[in-house]
């Protein structure tokens, strides 16, 4: 049997656009001779919905477009995601949802099992689990077990120090094994983390190694808000070798044939992605801000370019997402400024052929001064002016939005993040945090990859010592340890979930570790305050990380 995988970029709730790219490769993989095509988890709406899934006319909307959709599948059969009603009077009102669409109709419905309710999951919100329904499909004389993404993670690896890998008493494929399936199909919505290509394919070979069957995996691709989607769906025969990968970060299809796997015909050029970390967040990124201007129906973007390693990395990926001509940024330079900052800044956006404006804030600056000069009397110079400089800058790139349209991107990296090492509606202004989730020493590397092919970013920005330039001879490690020592704490606290006790017994400094730290917990209420993160690691700052703003511990 022919099998067409279609890799697709969904919209949230765009049922038109949605139900368009789903006919479209159903008529694909029929013109292809394909007997079964295969979509991703919740396709018909868009992963994740959230509380959208709480409105009666969203999930008629969902219903309507499942069966316009069916009627598109005669001699092929389609298996589509949905949430579909739980009709007992007791659990939750939905099933996140399988439909298997053929004969211009539902053929049949099968639920997901394990609801994930962890990191940026939170499923169990609002869908039922299946309640033991286990049984297989024949298609074309072909018996198949059809998942839903969580169902086969049951026993994952860990990223965490306080973590279990398995999370469930009981696994679907436990049952569905039993019935003697000939494939796996999971249909699924993973979202990308720099580290869950390796993660995947071990538990995809743990699947294959206790089952003895090929799995067939379909991802969507493409970001939602925060959420970015790699694609990577892919063929993994029974012995774990992966037969076939679609690519990374790009919508793609393909179709195979079962008998046996290793007959493949792709509808276009499939590669086995093995990109370097930066290489991924790299396309991730541009992936992230590329997406979130296309569905937000904004095409305009600005940023305030300062000349600093920041601020560069996030105009070059923006070149790489948005059109240059519609990129337009903003030099503020203050009395503390120097030269070949601005210089550094004005040779990056000629280079990359972007539009910039120089507005000096120092009349400015002095105008609050002299305002507050009563106020302030007695009081010496401190945070407080080094705060207005960054908010007066925040005010005229809000402004700069406000007047022409462009969406402001926000240029803070995770360290700085972490440890509160920015200024609430000053810096931290934008509607889209690019390198949230980025530390500064991976800032670096993205720079250093940027410019593999040339010099994009000038060297002068990648060697200088960061600085806010905010005082005189300001250097960021006058207030933080060095990125070097600041960045493997913080991943260890952050994503590992060490205590300042296991991060010290790693051969930091004690002192230091608990600085660190204090300034972690200390800061979340700016956190909670800033722009939405493109999520690229596996403990990203957001509704993945779920601290209590007023807490007393230590």
């Amino acid at each position: 049997m022919k099998i067409a995988l279609a890799q697709l970029n969904y919209t949230i709730g765009h049922f038109e656009l949605n139900a368009q790219k789903i006919t479209g490769a159903i008529a694909k993989a029929k013109a292809e001779g394909a007997k079964l095509v295969i979509f991703s988890e919740l396709s018909v709406c868009g992963y994740p919905p959230h509380d959208l899934l709480t409105h009666k006319h969203f999930i008629d909307r969902c219903n309507d477009t499942v069966n316009q959709i069916a009627s598109h599948c005669h001699e092929t059969y389609a298996i589509v995601g949905a949430p579909s009603l739980n009709p007992d009077s007791s659990g939750k009102l939905l099933f996140n949802s399988a439909y298997l669409l053929g004969n211009g109709r539902v053929l049949d419905v099968f639920h997901k099992t394990l609801l994930p309710d962890y990191d940026i999951f939170d499923e169990y919100r609002y869908f039922e689990p299946n309640p033991g329904d286990y049984r297989l499909v024949e298609i074309d004389g072909v018996k198949v077990a059809i998942t839903i993404c969580e169902d086969i993670w049951d026993d994952q690896p860990t990223t965490s120090a306080f973590a279990r890998g398995k999370l469930y008493r009981d696994a679907p494929m436990n049952h569905l094994s039993k019935l003697n399936p000939d494939l796996i199909i999971n249909i699924s919505a993973s979202p990308f983390s720099y580290n869950v290509e390796e993660r995947r394919l071990e538990v995809f070979r743990s699947n294959v190694v206790r089952y003895s069957k090929p799995v067939i995996y379909v991802n969507q691709v493409g970001a939602n808000t925060e959420l970015l989607f790699d694609g990577g769906s892919m063929v993994m025969g029974e012995k774990g070798d992966i037969l076939i990968k679609l690519k990374s970060f790009e919508e793609d299809f393909c179709v195979i044939d079962t008998e046996p796997f290793t007959s493949v015909k792709p509808s276009s050029s499939f590669i086995n992605n093995n990109n370097s970390r930066i290489q991924r967040i790299h396309n991730a990124l541009v992936m992230g801000i590329h997406d979130y201007f296309g569905k937000m129906g904004f095409s305009k973007a600005t940023l305030g370019l300062s000349g600093g390693i920041d601020s560069a990395v996030v105009l070059a990926l923006a070149s790489r997402a948005l059109q240059t001509q519609d990129i337009r940024v903003l030099l503020m330079p203050s009395q503390y400024s120097s030269r070949h900052s601005v210089d550094d800044a004005i040779a990056l956006a000629e280079k990359l052929g972007v539009k910039y404006d120089i507005v000096p804030i120092q009349p400015i600056f002095d105008s609050f001064r002299y305002q507050l000069r009563t106020l302030f009397a007695g009081k010496p110079e401190d945070i407080t002016e080094e705060n207005i400089q960054a908010r007066v800058r925040g005010t005229l790139l809000m402004a700069l939005s406000n007047k022409f349209g462009h969406l402001l991107l926000n240029t803070s990296n995770k360290s700085e993040a972490a440890v509160g090492y920015g200024t609430l509606y000053g810096d931290m202004c934008g509607a889209l945090s690019v390198l949230g989730d980025v530390y500064k020493t991976d800032v670096y590397r993205l720079a250093h990859y940027i410019n593999k092919d040339e010099e994009i970013i000038p060297l002068n920005t990648i060697q200088k010592p960061p600085s806010a330039e905010l005082r005189p001879n300001q250097k960021d490690s006058d207030s933080l340890p060095p990125y070097e020592i600041l960045d493997p704490i913080l991943f260890a606290y952050i994503e590992q979930g060490f205590s300042a006790q296991e991060i010290v017994r790693q051969g930091f400094d004690e002192a230091t570790v608990k600085k660190v730290i204090k300034l972690v917990n200390i800061n979340e209420y700016k956190r909670f305050q800033s722009a939405p993160i493109l999520r690229v690691s596996s403990k990203a700052f957001g509704y993945g990380r779920k601290m209590p703003l007023v807490a007393r511990w230590d």
